[in-house]
């Protein structure tokens, strides 16, 4: 599963034809609601800081 926002690139069919090659499947957030994409957002922040920072 591949987590994204609503972004024009992600929702495009030529994206979600390039995870349907490799066997993966898109998940967006739903409209207006940021929250969906807080925690990874902080997860990869954190991430970032502790390793490659």
């Amino acid at each position: 599963m591949v987590h994204s926002d609503r972004g024009s690139q992600y929702a495009s069919a030529s994206h979600q034809a390039l995870l349907a090659r490799h066997g993966l499947v898109g998940s967006m957030s739903r409209k207006g609601n940021w929250w969906d994409n807080a925690v990874m957002e902080r997860f990869f922040l954190s991430l970032k800081t502790e390793r490659v920072w």
